[in-house]
């Protein structure tokens, strides 16, 4: 009998790049990677890379844990999956990061941006906006774990720092600044006010490469050396900040091995987010669809372009494995030490259910479990990381502190190409809509961004 060229692995619902229409579409592998086989009546047939690396792809299923539901639904179940945000009742997982957006207006114009943002485009939120906008997240998540202040750029505000104090009034575990750094660099005072905000502080920083090319084709100009003049003050003032790095084939993935150890240097940096980039935004009527990178390469290149982390040193994200990777790191008297590897993978997991467990110690798996985590800060794993080592003879490391910590997450954010509506039911990343609803990062980008809703235009 004829065989077909792949092995047929899963299903799955997707969408239709172009119509947005829910499809049909199956899961196969071959000696190459593993692929997503679709078509739409309308506009053909669709082949899209999921992974590079076969067998990391199948092990992920191994890494679910039971879905943390938040307190409360915003939303029901009318037209099904991904049209019914949100959070809808069949949503899986709480918000581990909320996003708030407090402007549309950037001091830039990046080519990449999913939010089209510019110097004149929309508005700046109110301030009453921005506060029930914070009240909506609490009453989903009682004390919300991380809450990210983004844009547009944030720092363009003109009511910036109230708004950091509006934050700081609420329940919030940690906050966070997703910023370009453009101020950062301009404003040394600026930095110093900003330490005033920690502990439980952060700054999300924009770093996508050291090549004045490239930055120029995603974010539109040379920032090198803003850049390099953010850094300098952040690291005055030891603010503690995660270099976020959005990779896009043939442009920056040749660097992600050089921007982990330049990293590794910055005495404020914490760690490294490397973003595939998402066909949404500006990008989403460009050609660069076939440009996109997989998780599985972006987690290939860090271990072919670095020494410090090994195979077994970065793996899925219990909470949406599909779409996170994490592996964290101890710096400790200039060495650079991988947690990881020090846990057998094959005594965390437990084929048996959903949930990690760890047969030997159910302390160690209690603090794995926290530390692994989108929903946590590096700073914040500080003494989860003291019992852990505790449980871990081969590593010593007295005095440890969140200076010693150093985290590298690989974060996928779908989109129409790669959507799979198993895998955005775990989404965790999710955003404040201006109309209250809270929605997953990867369903705004694609139905509700300008002022837009295609969710309305789409025919089932």
């Amino acid at each position: 009998m004829p065989v077909r060229p792949y092995t047929y692995y899963d299903f799955t619902v997707s969408l239709c790049p172009e119509c947005l229409k829910r499809i049909d579409a199956k899961i196969v592998y071959d000696d190459t990677g593993v692929y997503m086989h679709k078509a739409c009546k309308n506009h053909g047939d669709f082949v899209v890379p999921l992974a590079t690396d076969v067998e990391y792809y199948k092990n992920i299923r191994n890494y679910n844990k039971a879905s943390e539901m938040p307190l409360i639904f915003n939303t029901e179940v009318k037209r099904g999956c991904p049209y019914d945000c949100g959070l809808c009742t069949d949503h899986e997982q709480h918000s581990c990061l909320s996003i708030i957006e407090v402007t549309d207006r950037c001091n830039l114009t990046c080519p990449t941006c999913y939010a089209s943002s510019s110097p004149h485009y929309g508005r700046h939120r109110t301030l009453e906006e921005i506060e029930k906008m914070f009240d909506i997240i609490v009453a989903n998540e009682g004390r919300p774990d991380v809450i990210q202040i983004s844009g547009g750029e944030p720092t363009v505000h003109p009511d910036f720092f109230a708004i950091l104090d509006i934050a700081k009034k609420k329940p919030i575990r940690h906050l966070m600044l997703n910023t370009n750094g453009i101020r950062l660099a301009k404003d040394k005072a600026f930095v110093e006010r900003l330490a005033g905000y920690m502990p439980d502080f952060e700054i999300y920083l924009q770093f996508d490469s050291f090549k004045g090319d490239a930055l120029k084709t995603l974010r539109g100009e040379d920032l090198t050396e803003t850049r390099t003049k953010a850094l300098e003050h952040l690291n005055e003032y030891n603010l503690s900040t995660t270099l976020v790095v959005t990779l896009q084939r043939g442009m920056n993935d040749d660097e992600i091995g050089s921007i982990i150890d330049y990293a590794l240097k910055q005495p404020c940096v914490r760690g490294v987010t490397f973003q595939p980039i998402q066909i949404a935004g500006r990008n989403e009527n460009s050609d660069i669809a076939k440009d996109k990178i997989t998780l599985t390469e972006v987690r290939q290149k860090i271990l072919e372009q670095t020494t410090v982390f090994q195979a077994n040193d970065i793996i899925p994200v219990p909470c949406n494995p599909d779409a996170l990777a994490m592996g964290y790191a101890l710096k400790v008297n200039g060495n650079v030490v991988p947690l990881t590897r020090y846990i057998d993978p094959a005594m965390l997991l437990s084929n048996s259910g959903n949930t990690i467990v760890y047969e030997q110690d159910e302390q160690l798996h209690e603090h794995l479990i926290k530390i692994f985590s989108t929903g946590i800060s590096v700073d914040r794993v500080e003494s989860d990381f003291k019992e852990l080592l505790c449980c871990l003879p081969e590593i010593y490391a007295p005095g440890l502190s969140y200076n010693n910590l150093f985290r590298v997450i690989v974060m996928k954010f779908m989109d129409a190409y790669d959507f799979d509506v198993r895998a955005v039911k775990k989404s965790c990343v999710h955003i404040v809509h201006d109309d209250g609803r809270i929605i997953p990062f990867e369903t705004m980008n694609l139905f509700y961004r300008n002022g837009l809703n295609k969710m309305e235009d789409v025919t089932l």
